[in-house]
């Protein structure tokens, strides 16, 4: 990576920490009083537990291309399953190289990934459960799934293996920090059910307000700015993006927020006579997790239309969810980021891709998907 394409992307990478500081802010201001002053703690030891797990073994099992990985045979095919890299980040470079940039920015993502269950699960589980929590997911989960997406592993070679396109496309993790971040919060409150009061005898759900609605549009103006950092070093490290193309994700990333921002607000102001605050901070966190996947492959158009459809989404599923299935969420995460992060990676394929082209491909599916990048669109 040349000198200067490194310090920017370091300078992403500094970024990022702004995106866990707002989604626990948002976290914090959704839940109610008794609970902040735990959640903001909770949030400091989830970081803490998150990134000493990665360090031990998550990287090992997550990888890079080109690194040592598990791989088995189909019809002649090579296909990765799990990195075969060693603990503690023996072997591994911290030098400035894309792979050390990976390591940094991997230890950060997967504390993103780890906050999204406290916001969902919030009021109802100790400490020593959330770590125990966060613990196995670092080491196991998140790591399996990003060496699938990011690390060389099957979904990546999807397009070389088998001719489809580019195989799995998410530059910045609406798939693998977002959703799986919002399918473990979904698993979180299924496990503990819904807080003390928030159904009655009839099962229908009572309001349980959120504190502090200005914590909450303040964390999503903080994680707007972390959320630029997250997908520009994540397109340069996991989509070959050259540094010019920093711009367009820039681009991307802040019109699908401030879509989604105004559709949620929109929505909320048809249904409610008045746009509701929590709402669209929601929205607008919504629009950056879908943004993350196709943030570095589809024109401004598309990036603001998938905005557009995560804002009104977040209004409608979050009530649903609440009312019809029973689910006590009390920061929308799983409508935020499980559901935004897969309508995501679906714009991906939806709409049209941007025709760019790239240099210095790190391996067989790099290769793929730069080919497919300098195709007409």
């Amino acid at each position: 990576m040349p000198e200067l394409s490194q310090a920017f992307c370091i300078l992403f990478i500094l970024l990022v920490p702004l995106a866990l500081a707002g989604v626990a802010l948002m976290n914090t201001g959704l839940s109610r009083l008794r609970s902040a002053a735990h959640s903001m703690m909770t949030t400091l030891c989830v970081v803490g537990v998150a990134a000493a797990a990665y360090f031990v073994a998550g990287f090992a099992w997550q990888g890079y291309p080109g690194l040592p990985a598990h791989t088995f045979s189909i019809f002649g095919k090579e296909w990765s399953w799990l990195g075969a890299g060693r603990f503690f980040l023996r072997g591994v470079p911290l030098d400035g190289s894309r792979t050390s940039l990976a390591v940094l920015l991997q230890m950060l993502s997967v504390g993103l990934a780890a906050l999204i269950p406290l916001g969902a699960a919030a009021e109802r589980w100790r400490l020593r459960a959330c770590c125990f929590s966060t613990a196995l997911l670092a080491v196991i989960t998140y790591p399996m799934f990003a060496h699938w997406v990011w690390g060389g592993g099957w979904l990546a070679a999807l397009g070389s293996n088998y001719g489809l396109g580019a195989g799995f496309l998410d530059a910045g993790g609406s798939s693998t920090i977002q959703a799986l971040g919002g399918l473990t919060a979904l698993s979180m409150v299924w496990l503990l059910g819904p807080r003390r009061g928030k159904f009655n005898a009839e099962g229908m759900p009572a309001a349980l307000p959120g504190h502090n609605t200005v914590y909450a549009l303040f964390g999503g103006m903080l994680a707007l700015v972390g959320w630029m950092g997250l997908n520009c070093a994540g397109a340069m490290l996991f989509a070959a993006a050259p540094l010019g193309r920093t711009v367009l994700v820039a681009v991307n990333t802040l019109l699908a927020a401030g879509g989604a921002v105004l559709s949620a607000a929109a929505m909320t102001r048809y249904r409610f006579g008045k746009p509701d605050a929590s709402l669209s901070a929601n929205g607008l966190l919504s629009g950056l997790v879908a943004s993350s996947a196709g943030c570095a492959f589809v024109p401004p158009a598309a990036a603001l239309l998938t905005g557009l459809v995560a804002g009104a989404l977040v209004t409608y599923t979050v009530a649903w969810m609440e009312a019809r299935l029973g689910f006590d969420d009390p920061a929308g995460a799983v409508s935020v980021h499980a559901l935004g992060g897969l309508w995501g990676v679906l714009a991906v394929g939806i709409f049209p891709r941007a025709a760019v082209a790239a240099s210095g491909p790190q391996s067989a599916a790099d290769s793929c998907l730069l080919n497919w990048w300098a195709s007409p669109p």
